[in-house]
């Protein structure tokens, strides 16, 4: 038997350039997410003009603005971050189909994908744990 202790569990080190560019390129559409939400909770005329030509209900604009608003606080939180990006790329998803099916430009059906893409690329460069499941390989 060996009296040596076992060895301490270390966690993936994140330099603090990587931590500063994931956090801020995260936590910008998180930011515009949150104040969405929070505009949409307060249903402004042109938050219910929008939702209807859009084709949905007003009954609808308060539970996704405090959806938006949840998603995106999960996801600034670093114990829950990968929870909220999961939950943003869900509600982003919807986001991408609603667009579709309104037929919608290009752009309106992209932003989505490209905040999805910024959530996603924002942890993956903070949290080393999350490059180490998901490798960009040279």
């Amino acid at each position: 038997m060996s009296s040596e202790p076992p060895p301490a569990e270390t966690k993936p080190r994140t330099s603090l350039a990587l931590q500063i560019a994931g956090w801020v390129l995260g936590a910008l559409p998180a930011l515009f997410m949150i104040v969405n939400g929070a505009i949409s909770v307060t249903k402004p005329p042109f938050v219910v003009e929008g939702t209807t030509e859009m084709g949905m209900s007003e009954s609808v604009i308060v539970p996704l603005g405090v959806i938006m608003v949840t998603c995106s606080v999960l996801y600034l939180i670093p114990y829950t971050a990968v929870l909220g990006a999961i939950l943003l790329t869900g509600y982003l998803g919807g986001a991408v189909a609603t667009h579709v099916l309104h037929g919608d430009g290009w752009f309106e059906m992209l932003f989505p994908v490209l905040f999805g893409a910024l959530f996603w690329l924002g942890l993956y460069l903070r949290d080393a744990r999350i490059r180490a499941i998901v490798p960009i390989r040279r």
